[in-house]
């Protein structure tokens, strides 16, 4: 009889372990990060601070999926893309402000932000298409969804250009900082028609195709399957939230990290200045701390067979990487005092506009096979090691 009792309970354990972990882990990870600080050790600080960051991070992503579950597509794959560049945001703004006293993290800064995209259309995209492609030999998604953000993405890798080419022909340090002001305004204003256009006037670019539709039905989702899904998702306390809920949720979670971010910001740059790491590798490792929820989402719906999922996810989020977050951090550097430029330097943008012409060839055809993982996967791993030595 004990043992019938006691079954039950450690499955309820089992259960409650799986849903809350992240906010567990996350929530002491922070406060380890506190502890840590304190006692004077950065790099056990810096860890736990990106710990915590992570599993927050994945703490919004999975409440931001709740609301996007209920929105649909193409206002889903918003919602997490915006709950995910929130965090990248106040991740290199908290960065940003140790320019005071120390003015070569503006360097980093640029190279988050550059490898916030290189992450998303490389690691997230290598990955989640790589898996899926094992599991279901070939996917198809809608073909006018990568066709359109990559055309986005160029079109923004152009504009960075303009800056960064001022700064190489010797014009006047006003004229590079007076262009990144028009450049971000230009930036701001296409993303408002790029929202207009994705919600409202093409939403049929970034939903999934019909055909697909039929094929994941017949492959994923039996009666059975979906009615277990709905049993588990009602133990889970933010399924039970109104969206108004959601939205204060993510914020909670939101300000906890920022107490991280600081820790991360403060601890992070002083040790990479003393262990001599580049800017390049600090940015890609602030862009896989801000994106590794978004990975993980993305390989969840790679293994479902949800790839125009995948697709909007990293593309999405590389979209509103540059669009939002290159105007917003403009705006916010200036109200700080500090002069912040969009000077990027050659290798930054030239792999920008390589990885979108990558992801245009392994994306036009509506198609994704587990080659074209490993094909991003190579470009990231070729990326990292010039960024290390550059």
């Amino acid at each position: 009889m004990e043992k019938s009792c006691d079954a039950p309970s450690r499955q309820s354990l089992r259960d409650f372990t799986e849903d809350y972990w992240d906010i567990f882990v996350g929530v002491g990870s922070i406060l380890l990060s506190l502890y840590f600080n304190k006692l004077g050790f950065g790099g056990f600080a810096t860890f736990f601070a990106a710990v915590g960051i992570g599993c927050l991070s994945l703490s919004v992503s999975e409440v931001a999926e709740i609301l996007s579950l209920r929105l649909q597509e193409p206002y889903g794959s918003l919602v997490l893309t915006l709950s995910a560049v929130v965090v990248e945001i106040m991740l290199l703004y908290i960065i940003l402000l140790q320019a005071f006293t120390n003015p070569e993290v503006i360097e980093t800064v640029k190279g988050g932000i550059i490898s916030a995209v290189i992450v998303d259309m490389n690691v997230l995209l290598g990955i989640a298409v790589f898996l899926g492609g094992l599991k279901f030999s070939e996917q198809e998604h809608n073909k006018e969804t990568s066709s359109t953000y990559t055309t986005i993405l160029y079109v923004t890798g152009i504009a960075l250009l303009v800056p960064s080419l001022l700064n190489e022909v010797s014009h006047e340090k006003n004229a590079v900082f007076e262009a990144s002001v028009y450049i971000s305004l230009l930036l701001l204003f296409f993303y408002v028609i790029i929202i207009i256009f994705q919600t409202k006037t093409h939403t049929h670019f970034f939903k999934q195709t019909a055909r697909s539709r039929i094929f994941r039905i017949k492959r994923k989702m039996a009666k059975k399957e979906i009615e277990d899904d709905q049993e588990d998702d009602d133990d889970y306390i933010f399924e039970k939230f109104s969206n108004l809920g959601l939205i204060a949720t993510i914020f909670v979670f939101i300000a906890i990290i920022a107490m991280g971010a600081e820790i991360f910001a403060m601890d992070g740059v002083r040790l990479a200045k003393e262990y001599g790491i580049s800017a390049g590798i600090c940015g890609l490792i602030i862009a896989i701390v801000a994106v590794s929820p978004e990975i993980m989402t993305a390989i969840k719906a790679a293994k479902n067979d949800e790839i125009q999922r995948v697709v909007n996810i990293a593309m999405g989020a590389s979209t509103v990487s540059i669009l939002l977050t290159v105007p917003i951090l403009m705006a916010l550097a200036y109200a700080s005092g500090i002069r912040f430029e969009l000077n990027f330097n050659p290798l930054e943008i030239g792999a920008l506009i390589l990885t979108i012409i990558l992801a245009w060839k392994t994306t036009d055809d509506g198609h994704t096979n587990y080659f074209e993982g490993i094909a991003h996967l190579m470009f990231f791993v070729a990326f990292a090691i010039i960024a290390a030595y550059y």
